[in-house]
């Protein structure tokens, strides 16, 4: 076995990792940026070396210096996690070249499943069914938009590197065919550094089906079934559980024994999923379910097949890798009950899910169930890494218990000052199309209003901002007060302020499952600031209805499409921001010249700052 481990990740990943090689006796060794340097893994590890400043490139991408932080150590061995280097090639054979052991998969196989189309080919030469579409040389525009048009609209075009939802568009119209490619490379060449593409058919009623399969160095390949991770907003999964919905016997054995046989067709060893697409229009059939790509990697959604497998395959990742043979057979493997799992980001679903940045001045994540957590209260929430900051994971014996106890408890989860998507996660849990198993990747659109929530809070979260003000016995409180007479009941209305409005509340009963603390309010997943009204205050707000563009979160514009005195449409691009491994794109909100540009290519901008402003036409 393996004595002593350095985590080439961080946060919840890490700490996941760190946890299993504690159990096992493993020396652990955490690598970290300068901005990083306080957070949780840094400290649970037993050792930790800084590896350069916060942006990734100059820190966590950079295999010298992790390199150097293994020779310092002492360490024997190398886990890449996920995202960053865990599946770059050139990296696991430098590993190797050290003399260490790398625990992940094979250099070969990264690279025989990195790139979707050589992967694809491969996958048809296997025998196992892909997706229609085009896999070609030619990248010219003029090619893609013909085979696009070919297939038929809508079909999504795909970078030939991508993975984790970038480098990814669908794309409804040819008009929109050139906008949209040109978009996907762009961000396929800032992420993988390769702006290839492939076009595929865009299913209609797609589930996202994927199995979890596993090989040792001895030509040994298991399952260990699959998992659903249809529920998925800008191609980010956001729930998966397992098994999935609607898989009868049959079809889970054809496309357990296709993952398999993907797996066996690049000698695969370590951990990895085979993820395919499936046709649900007529429920899950084995002839409409489609290879899509390999992931030679573990995956953030793994606790839900360690839930209803019992295994730890962080333990079977360090066993495999230490030359042990896998530590069951296919035979010795079942499924017992139903596991969900949610993840938690740092996001505002009111403001179109932008990543919230900032102090965690108040965390508080629920003790029923398993918490996998990157932050602790009192961390930073950075723009430079993925804005996801834990994830919690449900088993029941059934499907609807595992919903209705996640459900419970990502409801209970209290984030402030930095936004979560909590209460967008609780509503999707209690939706009764998702308990129904009315599920596909387009659900998160269709019920976008139900899910995000209003803006404004309900009686339950003005009755306990009201109760949480009233009870502090100053001269403020009394002022809040309204209908005060002498030698008569009040009337017990008190005049605050929740989310910057004012309100005026008639006291009643608090339901317990609201809770306040330091004038926030939480109830559902959601944060409410409150406090008494100020003399003077009104709220304010910004908005492009005067012509005015503001950042709408921090981040660097990696785009500038137009210059100052240029005409624009109503509805054209003009910036393009990038923060926390996400694009927005700002447009004209009306025909127009630009007035004013203070914005370039290259530049961090701060929310709420100007970037550009239009003038109307006359």
């Amino acid at each position: 076995m393996i004595e002593s481990l350095l985590i080439a990740n961080r946060g919840e990943i890490a700490r996941r990792i760190i946890r299993t090689a504690k159990r096992l006796g493993i020396r652990t060794i955490a690598v970290h940026s300068d901005v990083d340097a306080d957070m949780a893994f840094v400290h649970e590890a037993d050792e930790a070396l800084p590896i350069g400043p916060a942006p990734a490139r100059d820190s966590y991408l950079r295999q010298d210096r992790i390199l150097e932080a293994a020779r310092k150590s002492g360490a024997q061995a190398i886990h890449p996690g996920y995202g960053f280097l865990s599946e770059n090639a050139e990296f696991a054979e430098a590993v190797m070249a050290e003399g260490l052991v790398w625990v992940g998969a094979p250099p070969a196989a990264i690279r025989a499943m990195g790139l979707k189309d050589a992967a694809k080919q491969r996958m048809i030469a296997a025998g196992v069914p892909v997706t229609p579409g085009y896999l070609g040389e030619d990248q010219s525009l003029e090619r893609l938009q013909r085979e696009a048009d070919a297939i038929g609209y809508p079909v999504l075009i795909k970078a030939v590197a991508g993975g984790g939802g970038k480098g990814m568009r669908r794309v409804e119209r040819s008009e929109d065919f050139p906008t949209a490619l040109a978009s996907c490379r762009r961000e396929a060449a800032s992420s993988f550094g390769d702006d290839r593409v492939l076009i595929e058919k865009y299913i209609l009623s797609p589930r996202h089906i994927e199995v979890q399969v596993f090989g040792d160095s001895r030509g040994n390949v298991v399952h260990l079934f699959e998992r659903d991770c249809s529920l998925q907003r800008r191609h980010q999964k956001v729930i998966e559980e397992a098994p999935a919905p609607g898989m009868d016997a049959g079809t889970r054995d054809a496309v357990c024994q296709a993952a398999v046989k993907a797996a066996r067709a690049v000698e695969y060893v370590g951990a990895g999923t085979i993820e395919f697409i499936a046709d649900a229009s007529e429920g899950l059939r084995a002839d409409r379910i489609w290879f899509m790509e390999m992931n030679t990697r573990l995956q953030v959604e793994h606790p839900v097949t360690e839930a209803i497998t019992g295994q730890d395959l962080v333990e079977w990742q360090l066993r495999v890798a230490s030359g042990e043979p896998l530590p069951l057979g296919q035979d010795q493997l079942s499924i017992t009950g139903w596991a969900m799992e949610a993840r938690l980001y740092a996001e505002n679903p009111a403001n179109g899910f932008l990543p919230s940045i900032g102090r965690l001045d108040h965390v508080r994540l629920p003790d029923t169930l398993r918490t996998d957590s990157g932050v602790e209260q009192g961390d930073e929430v950075t723009p430079h890494y993925d804005p996801m900051l834990a994830k919690l994971i449900s088993h029941g014996t059934s499907r609807q218990e595992a919903a209705r106890k996640l459900g419970k408890a990502v409801g209970q989860v209290e984030i402030w000052p930095v936004r979560s998507n909590a209460g967008f996660l609780a509503r999707t849990l209690r939706h009764p199309d998702f308990l129904a198993g009315a599920v596909d990747t387009g659900f998160i659109d269709r019920h976008a209003d139900e899910l995000v929530g209003s803006r404004e809070p309900d009686e339950q979260v003005l009755q306990a901002a009201a109760a949480a003000l009233l009870p502090r016995n100053t001269s403020d409180v009394w002022t809040a007060l309204t209908g005060f007479r002498l030698n008569a009941g009040c009337d017990r209305q008190v005049a605050i302020e929740v989310a910057n409005k004012p309100y005026l509340v008639r006291m009643q009963d608090v339901p317990s499952t609201v809770r306040s603390q330091n004038g926030v309010v939480f109830l559902d997943g959601e944060a409410w600031e409150i406090g008494l009204p100020r003399a003077g205050h009104s709220g304010h707000g910004t908005g492009a209805g005067d012509g005015t563009i503001m950042a709408p979160m921090p981040g660097i514009v990696i785009a500038v499409s137009v210059a100052e005195g240029d005409p624009v449409r109503r509805g054209q691009p003009l910036i393009v921001i990038e923060a926390m491994k996400m694009e927005q794109v700002l447009h004209a909100p009306f025909d127009g010249k630009v007035a004013e540009l203070r914005a370039s290519q290259g530049s961090q901008v701060v929310e709420g700052s100007l970037l550009v402003r239009i003038e109307g036409e006359g």
